[in-house]
């Protein structure tokens, strides 16, 4: 008798963007706009960093890495988001692939800037032996290593959140399935999945973030201890973008998941700059004080590339 009442959630019914009644048309073109320029941005980078020779080297590596973890984690959000601007219905295993891909993808985004520090770190502070430390070998595992164990992570939380029982409300206060929206409508206790996951999505950041700030305080002593002008010039550009992109990366996401209280009103323009305009500035921020990268582009569409 107690199963009468008890019907298992099949589907969830996202609530969207709140105080957007009206707005569905203008939201739709301006984050179709958006999505299309991430796609077209990224993948002109990846197509110019494999068609140029002298780009492969262990930094556009890692760019190609991370020009496709943008076109994956724009699009496990931003087409959902278009279609829930009048449907707003998902179902169950579209939420769980929702919440392990946006995991998966950001783990891995997270790590993988780790590793850029990095890279960065031998080839300012080790120039001579840079090819030596960086070689393919050492970037292929690193590389996989990051796709490995974030992985790993997002199963984890995956696993955690959807063996929870759902026979309740599937009305999710947010505008796409996320762990801390979806477990509150679960019927059991969620200790242990908050707090795992709270933990791993801020250890996770933590920890990268304080790898890249020791490898960019070795930078900044190597770089201070230069002779050349010129060669501070390089250093401090090469490091620029990264710096930029590791911003952008790292504050939306001290303000989500920090603080899962938050507002609404500033989580959500907050989250949805970090899912729909980020991956789509990346591939700017990095062209556009990056002569190689720009040589490329011209490569690639037929142009003539400067001569050194």
């Amino acid at each position: 008798m107690g199963l009468v009442n008890h019907t298992m959630v099949t589907h969830f019914i996202l609530l969207g963007i709140p105080n957007t009644d009206g707005l569905q048309t203008i939201l739709f073109v301006i984050f179709l706009a958006f999505y299309l320029c991430t796609l077209l941005g990224n993948l002109l980078i990846f197509s110019a960093i494999l068609a140029d020779a002298r780009l492969h080297t262990p930094m556009y590596f890692f760019l190609c890495n991370l020009s496709m973890l943008d076109i994956g984690f724009s699009s496990i959000s931003t087409p959902k988001m278009l279609v829930n601007l009048w449907s707003r219905t998902i179902s169950l295993g579209g939420c769980m692939s929702q919440v392990f891909f946006w995991h998966f993808l950001g783990s891995t985004e997270c790590l993988l800037y780790t590793v850029m520090a990095y890279d960065r770190y031998v080839a300012i502070c080790h120039p001579l032996r840079y090819l030596v430390i960086m070689n393919r070998r050492v970037c292929a595992l690193l590389a996989a290593g990051t796709w490995i164990t974030s992985s790993f992570h997002a199963t984890i939380l995956t696993s955690l959140t959807f063996t929870l029982p759902y026979c309740g409300s599937n009305v999710v206060d947010y505008f796409f399935c996320d762990i801390f929206p979806v477990v509150k409508l679960a019927c059991a206790d969620t200790y242990v999945i908050e707090t795992v996951t709270f933990t791993n999505t801020g250890m996770v950041p933590t920890a990268c973030f304080l790898l890249i700030l020791a490898s960019y305080i070795c930078i900044v002593y190597s770089v201070l201890k230069m002779n050349s002008a010129e060669g501070r010039r390089k250093a401090v550009s090469t490091c620029g973008s990264h710096l930029v992109v590791v911003t952008l990366f790292f504050g939306p996401c001290t303000l989500v998941y920090t603080q899962p209280q938050l507002s609404k009103v500033l989580v959500t323009p907050v989250q949805i700059f970090s899912n729909v305009v980020t991956p789509m500035l990346n591939p700017a921020i990095y062209t556009l004080r990056n002569k190689e990268v720009k040589a490329a582009l011209r490569k690639l569409r037929g142009g003539q590339t400067p001569a050194r």
